[in-house]
């Protein structure tokens, strides 16, 4: 159980910022990073054309050069490293283009989702890189170690977007009863404690993604940002409808569309279409947020959010060491 040595430049706090779909773009990962937390974004998120400002060439172009610039301006407080999403579900039909793009880039760190691919991971690890793989039970994470994943992601109980459902304690423990690798552990994850949590339960990283819609850099609207101050669990639904694959969803963007969140229909996985404009429209018009979101009051620059769990983790640290 350890942070690997590649992954541990820069980093301020033992803390992925979670891809969110939609929303993670170039800003909010530099931010991320600079701020001493690993910043991730869905390859799928960059939708433009080559030399738009929006393919994905571009955005690591920016990302990159950003990141360079703000190391040699400060040698004693260098960047985290960043992270690229790969969906690996059979619908998306850029994952090949967007591989090669991030080979070129030798991005550092893949998230992998909705399937192990050991040709990915041989991909990856040519260039230097390394694959965590997102889970949700022991089938899964069994199955992303064999196909050569470096490590897991254990979406737990009450995380946003795409989610499982078993409780993190479980999950966890369960996991750590077989692999002693690298694990991130997500699941309404939002303050410094939980961070604390996540490293006494077994983990290497927290992995947190809703705070983070709440901030400047974010590609979200006014309303949803507002949406996750406003929230609570209470306003989360778990619903596998809109995807074909289960996830916690805001009650109201749900009412919004004309749903009613309480009497949802089941989706089925062959609804699943990361190629299909609809599948964009249904993470615009229905907003994924965990469980966790009670704990976000105000809308801040990532900056800040970051500084505001480092404070939190340390006084967490303190309080508990207090403990006789």
């Amino acid at each position: 159980m350890a942070i690997p040595s590649q992954l541990q430049r820069g980093l301020v706090l033992p803390v992925i910022g979670a891809p969110l779909f939609i929303i993670s773009n170039p800003d909010l990962v530099i931010a991320q990073c600079k701020a001493g937390i690993i910043g991730a974004m869905p390859s799928l998120n960059a939708r433009g054309a080559p030399g738009s400002g929006e393919h994905l060439v571009d955005w690591l172009t920016r990302i990159t050069q950003a990141l360079a610039a703000h190391d040699d301006a400060n040698p004693d407080r260098p960047a985290a490293h960043y992270a690229v999403n790969l969906i690996i579900h059979k619908s998306n039909t850029r994952l090949q283009e967007d591989l090669a793009i991030c080979a070129r880039f030798k991005v550092p760190l893949i998230i992998t989702s909705l399937g192990a691919n050991p040709e990915v991971n041989a991909a990856v690890h040519g260039w230097g890189g390394l694959v965590l793989h997102d889970v949700i039970n022991q089938r899964f994470a069994h199955k992303a170690i064999e196909k050569g994943a470096d490590g897991l992601i254990l979406v737990a109980a009450g995380a946003g977007g795409h989610a499982g459902a078993q409780s993190p304690f479980a999950l966890m423990s369960e996991t750590r009863a077989w692999y002693d690798g690298p694990i991130a552990l997500g699941g309404a994850i939002s303050t410094g404690a939980g961070i604390l949590a996540a490293q006494a339960m077994g983990a290497d990283f927290a992995y947190i993604g809703s705070p983070f819609i709440a901030t400047a850099e974010a590609r979200a609207t006014d309303a949803q940002k507002q949406a996750i101050v406003d929230g609570t669990a209470a306003d989360i639904v778990y619903s596998s409808y809109f995807t074909g694959v289960p996830g916690n969803y805001l009650r109201a963007s749900i009412a919004a569309q004309g749903f009613d969140p309480d009497h949802l229909p089941t989706g089925t996985p062959d609804k699943m279409d990361f190629g299909a404009a609809s599948q964009a429209k249904a993470w615009r018009d229905i907003w994924g947020a965990g469980q966790g979101i009670g704990a976000v009051h105000d809308v801040v620059p990532a900056p800040t959010l970051i500084e505001r769990l480092a404070r939190d983790y340390a006084a967490a640290r303190e309080k508990l060491c207090a403990i006789h």
